[in-house]
């Protein structure tokens, strides 16, 4: 019966529904439930972004979509995701996952980032994903880890640990530098120049991203990070009554209690994502059956294999289950294509219509000016060949078209390149670039014939 008004930034929500769990206190929950009710009614006034900017433009139960500043609404949609649980709220909990789902689908970079826009740090339309004015906040892909984790742990569906994965790895791994001491706040697909090394005297501006800064006027990330990671076993494994569930591989001992109090404990060998090959050896088990799971990731939609025994089994996108007696010492053993792959954009996408993007197992791959020997921002590719995985470097067939500079850069034919030559580029991780200094960068590579080059022969190639 206190002020009628909510909290600007969405962070008191999950904090309350955490503290109602740890006490049993009913009214810290029921407060974190009139937080989320009263959102959307316009209580926190006028501001120059509009209303959506804090959510408050619709009720919670009533968006499609998330909308406004990407970090705010991330934390929205965990606090509804806890109090819905909690209170068993299938409304609200059927908004929640409506406006995941939406987003995801329409909303979202291939590196899982979220935001398209700098101003406001918010979400675009749908298909509103700009490469070179990628906002992605490394904090709103934290966000993304910690509503995907609560819609894991309500449903047991793997597209949510899909997307945990997606935004871990090209995200939150992406933020940190080699060494820890600097970090991205956002997280561009394309840099066009090469940028500057930040003053480590300095706060730097928030957007910058040429290369990571030791801090930032407003420093959310590094903190927001460092929590993640001292967090990240929480991602790893879930149980039930009836068994242990793999989400996330790495290497780790994971110990877990069923029903009735029986122990279970496996150690999990691997050096994902490096290869694909993940080893579960059996290191204490119940006298009776129960069931081990390992999520099968949505892009190993081919290929993937479980190896129980001397039984060999292919598996599909979503859990392979295995249900028997255990003994110490039993190996399952799952093999993942981790083998590079193009991926191309929806066509809705128009901001990187005709290119493409090269991904190997979780990680989205990207090309940087340091490997290609120039400017990556006239970089065209031959994706009439397959990436190739050697050593564990992942190669391409790229150039860069040497195009004509125009007085007007419009016509009625097309701006052909007098020749490309090809050669084979080397691709990295995307969370490994700008740790060899100023340099171009991008994920998006327009493909050789939609650059309007012209055909390559023997002569012109390398």
């Amino acid at each position: 019966d206190g002020l009628n008004t909510v909290d600007g930034h969405p962070e008191i929500e999950v904090a309350l529904a955490e503290l109602a769990r740890l006490t049993g206190e009913r009214r810290y929950l029921d407060q974190a439930a009139r937080f989320v009710d009263r959102r959307g009614h316009r209580l926190l006034g006028t501001i120059a972004f509009g209303a959506e900017y804090f959510q408050d433009d619709v009720p919670v139960r009533e968006a499609g979509s998330l909308r406004g500043h990407a970090v705010r609404a991330l934390y929205l949609a965990a606090g509804a995701a806890d109090v819905a649980v909690e209170r068993d709220d299938r409304s609200l909990f059927e908004a929640v996952v409506r406006q995941t789902r939406s987003t995801l689908a329409r909303r979202t970079y291939v590196t899982g980032g979220m935001g398209a826009h700098h101003e406001g740090e918010s979400f675009g339309l749908d298909y509103e994903l700009p490469p070179d004015r990628a906002y992605a906040e490394t904090c709103a892909g934290v966000g993304s880890v910690m509503v995907n984790y609560r819609l894991l742990l309500a449903t047991g569906e793997a597209e949510y640990a899909d997307a945990i994965e997606r935004a871990l790895f090209n995200v939150v791994a992406t933020s940190p530098a080699a060494d820890g001491r600097s970090f991205f706040y956002t997280n561009t697909l394309h840099q066009r120049v090469p940028g500057a090394v930040p003053n480590p005297e300095v706060p730097s501006p928030r957007a910058a991203s040429s290369l990571r800064a030791p801090w930032f006027d407003v420093s959310c990330c590094p903190t927001n990070v460092a929590r993640t990671l001292a967090s990240m076993s929480a991602y790893v494994a879930t149980c039930t009554d009836d068994g242990l569930q793999v989400h996330q591989y790495a290497a780790a001992d994971i110990r877990a209690t069923l029903a009735r109090g029986h122990e279970v404990a496996v150690q999990v060998q691997t050096r994902y994502p490096e290869d694909g090959d993940i080893r579960i050896v059996v290191v204490e088990a119940p006298p009776h059956q129960w069931t081990l799971q390992l999520r099968i990731p949505m892009w190993a939609a081919t290929g993937a294999t479980l190896h129980v025994g001397e039984e060999r089994t292919p598996v599909s996108p979503g859990y392979a289950a295995v249900t028997r007696t255990f003994s110490v010492g039993d190996v399952i053993h799952l093999r993942l294509p981790v083998e590079p792959r193009w991926t191309r954009p929806h066509p809705r996408i128009d901001a990187v219509r005709g290119s493409v993007a090269v991904e190997r197992g979780p990680l989205v791959l990207c090309m940087e000016s340091v490997d290609l020997g120039a400017s990556v921002n006239d970089v065209v590719v031959d994706t009439s060949t397959a990436p190739s995985d050697r050593d564990g470097v992942t190669f391409v067939r790229a150039g860069t078209a040497r195009l004509a500079e125009p007085s007007w850069p419009y016509g009625d034919d097309d701006a052909a390149a007098t020749a490309v030559d090809l050669h084979e580029v080397p691709m990295i991780a995307y969370h490994e670039w700008a740790n060899r200094g100023p340099a171009t960068m991008r994920v998006w590579l327009p493909e050789l014939d939609s650059a309007g080059s012209s055909p390559v022969d023997s002569s012109s190639s390398q």
